[in-house]
């Protein structure tokens, strides 16, 4: 197998801000200092040691360009993804010399203020969807209701996912909604939002932010931490998200190709990894994930998570940290909070109700069918 450029670089520093389903003694600007200053005191590093950022902020727009700045002004790469793919720029950068050691960081503070409604990221501004009142979970059902039409996908299922994650959230401190400990028949019996998913199938809204440290796995062997190398990753992108009809035909297999390179790329396969830090905007997107990843065949990912397969004790542990459903989803840090998720799960930085035991791989992944877009990557403890 030829070696992977990828594989010379290491994630050796995670964290998450405070998260709340608001956070009215905060701003973003704070947020966001706070998120750098994080992640570099979990890697041992500071600010000086840093010459590649990657930054956003929902409501204030901050750049990255800003975020030099605030590391010290000095000169540095700068990146524009976020999340898994933002992981996947930055050490693409590392491994060609454009940097060796790249800080990536996300907040969202004060956007969500219009409580009639729901919230602006699930409301496309678009002249070919707004005129008709469609918004995310429609966009997201649509994909859900074509599974279950053809294989007849049951809506426990479903709510089998929901309460899974859900209850790793009540199991996190961190979590938003820890404490808050959920069944499957709670998910089927609150309210319809968009037939099937309700309302706890669907992912809240919340505030934070997070950060991420990469650099070499040369400069990684020098620091006082336990560095998670990256594997493999690729990004499935289809369209542009919320303006194109999310037929199944055409994009129920989503991020296939893109967890195909991943795996590819460091001799794995789904057998192997430990724990799955899957994108959950709603319940069903998991369930289409473990199939479109290779998991289960197509089909039959339904069956498969009604045997508890995904809960926190099963073969495949989904959102150890308790997911978008429970742990955050605020702006575009909760895909940042997929690749940190996976770190925390290898390192055993986590609840030890949460701890998957002895977990060595871990996938991540970003967006879903009813996006068009589906970003993966594959994270371990053992340098390929």
């Amino acid at each position: 197998m030829p070696r992977n450029p990828l594989h010379d670089v290491a994630i050796v520093g995670v964290y998450n801000t405070p998260q709340a389903r608001v956070l009215p003694d905060w701003t973003e600007p704070a947020l966001v200092v706070d998120a750098l200053r994080g992640g570099l005191a979990n890697a041992g590093l500071t600010p000086q040691d840093v010459d590649g950022v990657a930054l956003n902020s929902w409501v204030w727009r901050m750049s990255s360009r800003e975020a030099a700045m605030l590391l010290g002004g000095n000169p540095c790469w700068t990146g524009s993804e976020f999340g898994v793919a933002g992981v996947l720029e930055a050490a693409s950068a590392i491994a060609t010399g454009q940097c060796h050691t790249a800080i990536l960081a996300a907040a969202q503070c004060g956007e969500y203020t219009d409580h009639a409604s729901t919230v602006s990221w699930t409301r496309p501004p678009n002249e070919f969807v707004e005129c008709w009142g469609l918004y995310t979970a429609a966009e997201f059902a649509l994909i859900a209701q074509r599974h279950m039409h053809k294989y007849g996908t049951p809506p426990e299922a479903l709510a089998e996912v929901a309460a899974a994650i859900r209850m790793n959230g009540a199991h996190n401190p961190e979590a938003v909604f820890f404490g808050k400990e959920v069944i499957p028949e709670h998910v089927l019996k609150s309210r319809m939002v968009a037939d099937p998913f309700h309302l706890l199938d669907c992912c809240i809204t919340s505030e934070g932010g997070a950060s991420l440290v990469m650099t070499t796995v040369e400069r990684a062997r020098d620091l006082d931490v336990t560095p998670v190398y990256i594997l493999g990753g690729a990004c499935d992108r289809q369209g542009m998200s919320y303006v194109t009809s999310p037929v199944w035909d055409k994009y129920g297999k989503v991020g296939s190709r893109a967890a195909g390179i991943a795996f590819e790329t460091c001799g794995l396969q789904p057998k192997d990894v430990d724990t799955l830090e899957l994108y959950d905007p709603f319940s069903f997107e998991v369930i289409r994930q473990l199939e479109a990843f290779g998991f289960v065949p197509e089909g039959e990912g339904g069956g498969y998570v009604l045997e508890g397969n995904v809960r926190i004790d099963g073969p495949t542990p989904v959102a150890t940290n308790g997911g978008l459903l429970s742990f955050s989803h605020a702006g575009l840090a909760q895909l940042l909070q997929k690749p940190i998720a996976a770190v925390q799960q290898l390192r055993g930085d986590v609840p030890k109700e949460l701890k998957v035991p002895e977990a060595k791989v871990a996938i991540a992944s970003n967006g879903g069918a009813g996006a068009l877009f589906d970003d993966v990557m594959l994270l371990g403890l053992e340098q390929p």
